[in-house]
């Protein structure tokens, strides 16, 4: 991964595992997770660069919990980091859509407003994990040359999270530089 992809991608990995760790220790995401399910994430990420080997754990744990936020996270990073971003940004829709029904946010991020959830409190765990899988999906389509989503995307992550504690300008700053360089 580039040191420019780093920086666009903090969702799940890279500079946010503390956000990431947060997000599974809470009995809300991370809780209920069967100890089988663990055990084959486990083994997954000791045989990442058996790529068959660890997406077949993978698998295995998505078979005894497939909804799991830990199971979808770590499909999204093996998918992510192995350069297979198609099946990254399916993970991501995934995630989005998880993250909309434990917010009770409908189900078109599009429609999502700044008072349907506790966007501005950063300790608020739920609305904090809606942000992070829209930053992924975001960083996703703009990676798959899906411009117009990515963007989109993009500008509803700043108008929920003004501030930008996500670190959604910098996809748009990249976006606007690159419009620049092609007039």
């Amino acid at each position: 991964m580039t040191a420019m992809e780093r920086l666009l991608f903090e969702g799940f990995g890279g500079t946010s595992d503390a956000v990431e760790r947060s997000i599974l220790a809470s009995p809300l995401l991370g809780g209920g997770l069967p100890a089988e399910a663990k055990a084959h994430l486990d083994k997954a990420a000791e045989r990442y660069h058996l790529t068959d080997v660890a997406e077949t754990h993978l698998y295995a744990a998505a078979g005894l919990a497939p909804d799991h936020a830990a199971v979808l996270i770590a499909f999204y990073r093996f998918y992510f980091y192995k350069g297979r971003l198609a099946e990254a940004l399916s993970i991501a829709q995934a995630c989005v859509a998880k993250a909309m029904r434990l917010n009770v946010l409908g189900d078109d991020w599009r429609r999502v407003r700044a008072e349907d959830a506790e966007f501005r409190d950063w300790g608020a765990l739920l609305p904090r994990f809606f942000l992070f899988c829209l930053k992924g999906y975001a960083y996703l389509n703009l990676r798959l040359g899906n411009i117009g989503e990515g963007r989109a995307a993009a500008e509803k992550l700043l108008e929920l999270d003004p501030r930008d504690r996500i670190g959604a300008q910098v996809l748009i700053d990249v976006l606007d530089r690159q419009e620049q360089e092609d007039e």
